[in-house]
């Protein structure tokens, strides 16, 4: 393959030079172009605000994990909460208010959500306790004993490295 043909600013001259190719190759180059022109919108800065929806927060001390969750529009009856070997799982979903038939542009995010976050398998399963709050999720998930023992406090030296 040729370093030309990675270069996006060269398809012009790239296209007008296969429209001599083969019928395959050229529903070839026709699908690469629909589908680099379709998901050309879905970087990761701009779907759903960057990394996923609903937006999270981890925080880890030695104790426990809190993850939070801001989840709009929703009740906690809209959330379902799940800890399975270690993996935190949030899934729900926003609904519609009303079906509003004179919108003609919305930025909104509606429908079927799940997020995973993975935490140390040696959490505190029968302890766990989530709140809601404002539109905030928080799912505290306490550390067992075992985890907590195995936690070692690395001291920082000043000073040269030997």
């Amino acid at each position: 393959m040729n370093f030309r043909d990675l270069v996006p600013w060269n398809r012009a001259e790239r296209d007008r030079d296969s429209q001599s190719l083969h019928p395959v190759a050229s529903l070839h180059r026709d699908v690469n172009r629909l589908f680099e022109e379709a998901f050309r919108g879905f970087g990761e800065s701009s779907l759903f605000g960057g990394r996923g929806w609903p937006s999270m927060d981890v925080e880890e001390t030695d104790k426990e994990y809190r993850v939070s969750a801001e989840l709009p529009g929703l009740d906690e009856k809209d959330v379902e909460v799940l800890l399975h070997d270690g993996v935190l799982t949030l899934r729900g979903e926003k609904k519609m208010e009303s079906e509003d038939r004179n919108r003609s542009y919305s930025e909104r995010f509606y429908g079927r959500f799940e997020r995973q976050v993975s935490l140390d398998r040696d959490v505190d399963e029968g302890t766990v306790k989530a709140t809601f709050k404002k539109g905030i999720l928080t799912v505290t998930v306490p550390k067992s004993a075992k985890a907590v023992e195995r936690t070692k406090r690395i001291p920082i030296m000043i000073g040269k490295a030997e």
